[in-house]
């Protein structure tokens, strides 16, 4: 199912000249051949007020991005995720206090990084254990092998995560693998970006009974409506997927160098579901979940979670009320900013002054490693969801200024 305008912009206080100016900036990197294409929505009061796209799904073929294209939304698949935990958290599963080692045996007995190299790391018992809501906030202690920042970075690229999840492993075996390499700090006295969210994926599991998916399709996906979402693309959808395109030295778009592989794991289940980067999506399907979100749980008919615990979820829950730029170990690609700390599974806005970037206090958002971005604006009844396809993120600095442009738009 395709998406269109359902408003007209002046009847929820946007200027519709202005808004025309995001298609204009951003057709320029299409046309500098820095994206290969893209879509934007921007919704006020329930009602999408603009919709653009511009560019091509596929560059070598000219086939360009349409509303009903489907994009590797990679970590826009982490606020689902936290959406299913927290689901699961309302049905008195677990508390956030709880270790993860309740749920997942191999993370008892942690241990921390202290010194040395990834062939002889030094390493000390953990002074605290890893709980629930350690994971949700990304203060676990957990790592990502892509951030080449640090030893235990290394040790994970050893252990055959450079490229996501190891070969050969399901979820359950990557948790273990995890659990069995050093953390980088003791859990909730720092900030780093990681597979945590994957070890939720991997808690879902255990406490629903059912795989990942099956839960996000039962519980998630089929009562909003979001046909598009899942792990692997239709084949009768083939013509749809868009591209997967990285960035040269210069910042130009260029088809991935293994692009016959990533195309055709599109359409076959993975053995290891990621719950921090595996979901494929349409802008209806994303554009949904982020109403759901607005409406702080309900869309439809359909409630997935209560109002209150969205109110807590979009909270700042770092330590001391820390905002990113003084609790992450490393300067991380947007997300480190003055400003802004981090919720239950998303970035929370505290002092739009501080972040420099024009934004509501409250405003929650996440984006892929493929530069794709959404937030969520309680305040000004707002949602805005960006999608394309060019690794990594940190490429072009599409987030502030897609916020630059939206916000100049609003004239109510």
């Amino acid at each position: 199912m395709s998406v269109e305008i359902e408003v007209d912009p002046g009847e929820v206080g946007f200027d519709a000249t202005r808004l025309q100016r995001i298609d204009r900036h951003f057709a320029r990197y299409v046309d500098n051949g820095e994206l290969p294409g893209w879509l934007v929505l921007v919704a006020r009061h329930g009602k999408i007020a603009h919709l653009g796209t511009h560019g091509m799904r596929d560059v070598e073929t000219s086939a360009p991005v349409r509303p009903d294209t489907l994009f590797r939304i990679y970590s826009m698949t982490k606020p689902i995720t936290s959406t299913a935990i927290m689901m699961l958290l309302e049905e008195g599963a677990f508390q956030l206090t709880d270790p993860v080692s309740d749920f997942i045996p191999s993370f008892a007995d942690l241990r921390v990084y202290t010194g040395g190299t990834a062939r002889a790391p030094q390493t000390r018992p953990a002074g605290e254990e890893m709980r629930i809501w350690h994971l949700l906030t990304h203060t676990s202690g957990l790592t990502y092998a892509f951030n080449h920042l640090h030893p235990v970075d290394e040790l994970y690229r050893r252990a055959g995560f450079e490229h996501g999840m190891a070969d050969g492993l399901d979820l359950a075996g990557c948790c273990d693998e995890w659990a069995s390499l050093p953390l980088l700090f003791d859990p909730g006295t720092a900030w780093n970006y990681s597979v945590a969210t994957d070890v939720l994926g991997r808690i879902v599991e255990v406490v629903s009974g059912q795989t990942l998916d099956e839960f996000f399709r039962t519980r998630i996906f089929e009562p909003l409506g979001m046909t598009d979402t899942g792990f692997a693309v239709d084949r009768a959808d083939a013509d749809r997927l868009a591209t997967l395109y990285v960035a040269d030295p210069q910042g130009r778009a260029r088809r991935h160098p293994h692009h016959d592989e990533v195309r055709a794991a599109a359409f076959e289940l993975p053995k290891a579901l990621s719950g921090g980067g595996g979901l494929f999506s349409s802008a209806r399907d994303y554009h949904r979940f982020s109403q759901m979100l607005l409406r702080k749980g309900e869309l439809d008919g359909a409630r997935l979670l209560g109002s209150r615990t969205v109110d807590y979820m979009t909270r700042n829950h770092l330590p001391g009320g820390a905002d990113l730029e003084t609790m992450a170990l490393d300067s991380f690609s947007e997300s480190a900013h003055a400003g802004k700390g981090f919720g239950l599974g998303f970035s929370v806005v505290d002092d739009p002054v501080a972040s420099k970037v024009p934004s509501s206090a409250g405003e929650f958002a996440w984006g892929g490693l493929a530069s794709t971005a959404f937030w969520v604006d309680p305040a000004e009844d707002l949602t805005v969801l960006f999608l394309t396809q060019l690794m990594p993120s940190s490429t072009h600095p599409i987030r502030p200024q897609l916020h630059q442009l939206v916000y100049q738009a609003l004239v109510d």
